[in-house]
């Protein structure tokens, strides 16, 4: 669940790709060599904007699926280079000790979703904003990986364009396909890299304020699922009847490139493939997942649709190969239990109305990233571009100075210049 740089690319990536460009739906779609996509910034109730117009003075950006089906991105294969954990406390430890290992249930097991909810479950609390402050802690804690070669006051303190949470993409991945919710990123320039850390809307403070009881009791069912299905150590067995502590978390780092965008963010990891000969992170990772029983075409539309979008981008993008999913019953039993490896979802839902397209979430992720660097010029902590979403409208933004909406703390900004500085002396 998710509680929100190599260049020889891998093989397997690269075939996972050319599968995308083969799986493309071809509506006719812009086909482009250039890796520098450009799109053409557009009102979605406007017309198209004429050839003498120039759409890199736009301030908006356009969220039309249509306007992103064109070839597959480049995107390498992600490669961890590092890892962190949260205490019961939410503690930051610079380790894996909250790792832990997937032990894989019967086909038709009989898991009570709901056992312990009453009793022994500590729940986060959700109001309190981390922001990306974790993200933030390992860089510092691990600079020297991540440390400019270039030397000049110019560059970058780090080797990245971007630095930002797993589920912040995930967002932006979905997003042509988004109809219900919209977004607010917050993004600022510091030391030539682009921090990007979520906004929360008014309307999703209100929908975390008034949540139902049967919701509450959902989303516990998918901590409880995980608590079924993952073991503490390589040899030991799950402890059901342990307590849910959503304040624990073991999260990965990676970086990777979509196109010309170097990108370092972190993501929350279920468990890991117990097996000593698994393929080293992140190919070892699981991904766990609760869903309702599927009884009716309708209802298996409907997951191929919306559940497998969001599954697959939250899994892409870090490289994790596969999601195993519960389906529970009317009774929050989960009776079925399926492995989805994530390179083969496009197959299953090609054959869906009106569905998803990979390369459409990817292109329109790319031409994001390529507008916000256009835009976000100043480098300074304490500006903040606010980039907003509502469904069916374009991408705006608006630019604020000393704000609400800062959110690069000062022990950060303080470290990075100081190490920058002296850096540089020497």
């Amino acid at each position: 669940m998710d509680r929100h740089r190599s260049h020889n690319a891998n093989s397997s990536y690269q075939n996972r790709q050319s599968a995308h460009r083969r799986q493309r739906y071809d509506g006719g779609g812009n086909h482009t060599e250039n890796k520098h996509f450009r799109p053409n910034h557009h009102h979605p109730y406007q017309s198209q904007p004429t050839p003498e117009q120039n759409p890199v003075s736009s301030r908006s950006l356009s969220t039309r699926r249509e306007q992103y089906e064109r070839d597959f991105p480049v995107y390498k294969q992600p490669v961890e280079i590092g890892c962190f954990s949260l205490d019961s406390e939410r503690r930051f430890f610079n380790d894996s000790r909250q790792m832990r290992y997937y032990v894989e249930p019967d086909r038709n097991p009989s898991f009570d979703l709901r056992d312990g909810y009453k009793d022994r479950y500590i729940k986060r609390d959700e109001s309190v904003k981390e922001k990306i402050d974790h993200i933030l802690r390992w860089i510092l804690a691990n600079r020297s990986k991540l440390s400019s070669k270039v030397t000049t006051s110019s560059s970058c303190a780090l080797d990245v364009d971007f630095v930002t949470w797993r589920g912040h993409l995930t967002k932006l991945l979905t997003t042509p396909y988004e109809a219900r919710e919209g977004w607010l990123l917050a993004v600022t320039r510091f030391r030539g890299t682009l921090y990007i850390s979520e906004v929360e809307t008014e309307a999703a403070r209100r929908d975390r304020e008034n949540r139902t009881e049967r919701h509450e009791e959902m989303m516990y069912g998918g901590y409880k699922f995980e608590q079924y299905t993952c073991a503490d150590n390589v040899h030991s067995l799950p402890d059901p009847g342990g307590v849910v502590n959503t304040n624990e978390a073991f999260c990965t780092v990676v970086q990777t490139r979509l196109a010309d965008h170097r990108l370092l963010f972190s993501g929350e990891v279920d468990c890991r493939d117990k097996d000593p000969n698994a393929p080293a992170p992140p190919s070892c990772y699981v991904e766990l997942k609760t869903s309702a029983e599927i009884c009716t075409p309708k209802q298996r539309s409907n997951f191929h649709r919306f559940k497998l979008l969001k599954w697959w981008a939250q899994s892409f993008l870090p490289g994790v190969p596969r999601v195993v999913a519960g389906f529970r019953d009317h009774d929050g039993v989960v009776v079925a239990v399926e492995t989805f490896p994530i390179s083969k979802i496009s197959h299953l839902i090609k054959n869906e109305h009106n569905c998803w397209k990979p390369t459409v979430c990817m292109n329109f992720c790319c031409d994001f990233l390529s507008f916000v660097k256009r835009i976000t010029t100043e480098d300074n902590p304490s500006v903040v571009y606010l980039f907003s979403y509502e469904p069916h409208r374009d991408v705006t933004y608006s630019i604020h100075r000393d704000s609400q909406y800062s959110f690069l703390p000062h022990w950060y900004v303080e470290e990075m210049t100081s190490t920058q500085d002296s850096h540089h002396q020497h």
